[in-house]
C-alpha cells in the first residue's frame, strides 16, 4: 500500500506525535489510519479502520473522524505513561482530560508530559459533550475489534459495556437459563443538551441564491436546501441519477416524475454517499428550473461535455472535472461574505433547513427518514422538536371540554 501525505509531519518537542493519517491504497481507494511517534503504522488501529473501510463499507470521511479520536486516545496514553490496554481501564481519566485539556496539553505541538489537566472549579471545557461521545465511540470500536480479532483481552468489553440478565427479557428471547449477557450500552457516555437544529434560515437561503453569480452555483445550493443532498451527494451526482421527465420508463426506472436517485459509489473526486442505500429524491419546480438552467450554461463549455458528473469546474481549471466536496464550502464561504450574512451558513445546514421544513410542513418522521437518507430514526428525531407557532396552534386545535362534551 501507499500512504500519501496528508499535509506536513508535526513534531512534539522535536519528537514526532501520534496523528492520523491518509492511506492511498493501489487502486486510489483512501482511509485513515494512525501513525506513532516513529512514523509507524499503529498495527491495532490500522487494523479496526481498514475492516471499518473495507470490512463494514464504510466511508472514507468515517475512517477520518474515528482516526482522530483513536490518536487523540493514543496521544494521552502515550503522554501519560499507559499503553493503551491500560488506557481503557482508565477511559473516565480520559473522558476529564478529552473535555479539559486544550491545544496546549492535547495538541500535537503540546510539551511532552503534558498529559495531566488540573480541572478548577468554573473551568469552562474546551470540548463539547457531542464530540467527546464521538471520540469515545471511535476508542469503543477500536478495543471490541482488537478483543473480536484476539489482539486484546475480553475482559476489556466488560469495562466498556454493561452487563444484563437475560430473566429481565421476554421468555420467548430467553436462553434455555438465565444467565448474563452483554448488552450493547456504553458505560462512559456524556447527556447531550437538546439543542434546536442549526438550520439556515428562508432568509438566509434566499439572500445566498441572490449571491449566486452562476446557474451551476443556484443549482448546488437549491440541491442541499431544496432536496437535502449531503455535499458530497451533490458533487458526486451523475447525469444518469437525475430523472427530469414525467415518465422515466424508457430509461428504465419506474418511479414517476422529477427526482434523482443517490447513488454510492466510488468516484475520482472522493465524493461518497453516506448510506448504503440507495435512496429516490423527488424534485419539486424549483430544481427543475435550476437543472435546466444549469444544463444551459453547461453547453457553452465543450470541456465539459464529456463527463458523466453532474457538477463540473467550469470557470476554473482543470475544466470538465467533477467538483470536490470541499468546492461546495468554499463556495458557501464566499456566498455568505457576498450576501453580507452575519454568519458562516453550511452545506449542511441548508440540509438541516430541508429536514426542518419538511416537519414543519407536516411531513411524518419517516418520510423525512427516507428523504435524508438516515439509517436510523434516531438521526431524523432531531427534526422533531417543531417551530413555536406550530405549539401554539396545535394548543388552539384543541376544543374546550364543553364542546367535547355537547354542552353549549
Amino acid at each position: 500500500m501507499a500512504v500519501g501525505a496528508a499535509g506536513e509531519y508535526e513534531y512534539e518537542n522535536g519528537v514526532r506525535a501520534v496523528r492520523a493519517f491518509a492511506v492511498t491504497m493501489p487502486s486510489g481507494v483512501r482511509y485513515w489510519t494512525v501513525l506513532d511517534e516513529d512514523l509507524a503504522v499503529v498495527d491495532v488501529a490500522d487494523a479496526f479502520l481498514r475492516h471499518v473501510r473495507f470490512g463494514r463499507d464504510g466511508a472514507e470521511s468515517t475512517t477520518r473522524a474515528y482516526a482522530g479520536g483513536i490518536a487523540l486516545f493514543l496521544r494521552w496514553c502515550r503522554r501519560t505513561g499507559r499503553d493503551w490496554i491500560a488506557g481503557v481501564e482508565q477511559l473516565a481519566l480520559f473522558i476529564v482530560w478529552l473535555r479539559h485539556a486544550g491545544p496546549a496539553v492535547s495538541g500535537i505541538d503540546a510539551p511532552a508530559g503534558g498529559g495531566q489537566v488540573l480541572v478548577g472549579p468554573g473551568m469552562d471545557p474546551v470540548r463539547r459533550e457531542r464530540r467527546v461521545n464521538g471520540v469515545l465511540a471511535a476508542v469503543r470500536g477500536l478495543v471490541t475489534h482488537a478483543v473480536t480479532c484476539g489482539t486484546a483481552p475480553a475482559g476489556l468489553l466488560s469495562l466498556l459495556y454493561e452487563l444484563a440478565d437475560e430473566r429481565e427479557l421476554p421468555v420467548a428471547a430467553r436462553g434455555g437459563e438465565g444467565r448474563l449477557a452483554w448488552r450493547m450500552r456504553a458505560r462512559h457516555r456524556l447527556c447531550e443538551p437538546q439543542e434546536p437544529v442549526d438550520r439556515a434560515s428562508d432568509e438566509e437561503i434566499v439572500a445566498l441564491l441572490r449571491a449566486c453569480r452562476s446557474a451551476r452555483d443556484r443549482l448546488i445550493v437549491v440541491l442541499m436546501a431544496r432536496a437535502g443532498l449531503r455535499r458530497s451527494e451533490v458533487v458526486g451526482l451523475r447525469r444518469c441519477d437525475v430523472h427530469l421527465l414525467l415518465d422515466s420508463g424508457l430509461l428504465g426506472c419506474g418511479v414517476e416524475r422529477a427526482h434523482l436517485h443517490v447513488v454510492r459509489r466510488e468516484n475520482v473526486n472522493g465524493a461518497w454517499a453516506k448510506s448504503r442505500r440507495q435512496r429516490v429524491v423527488p424534485l419539486d419546480f424549483l430544481v427543475v428550473q435550476a437543472f435546466d438552467a444549469y444544463e444551459f450554461e453547461r453547453l457553452t463549455v465543450p470541456a465539459a461535455q464529456a463527463s458523466d458528473f453532474v457538477l463540473v469546474n467550469l470557470f476554473r481549471p482543470p475544466v470538465g472535472a467533477p467538483m470536490p466536496p470541499g468546492a461546495v464550502n468554499t463556495l458557501m464561504a464566499a456566498l455568505g461574505r457576498r450576501a453580507g450574512l452575519g454568519r458562516l451558513v453550511t452545506p449542511h445546514q441548508l440540509r438541516h433547513a430541508f429536514g426542518s421544513n419538511l416537519v414543519d410542513a407536516g411531513g411524518g418522521i419517516d418520510e423525512v427518514q427516507q428523504l435524508l437518507g438516515h439509517a436510523c430514526m434516531s438521526s431524523t428525531e432531531v427534526y422533531l422538536h417543531p417551530d413555536p407557532s406550530r405549539l401554539r396552534a396545535a394548543v388552539d386545535r384543541v376544543g374546550t371540554p364543553r364542546v367535547a362534551a355537547g354542552v353549549r
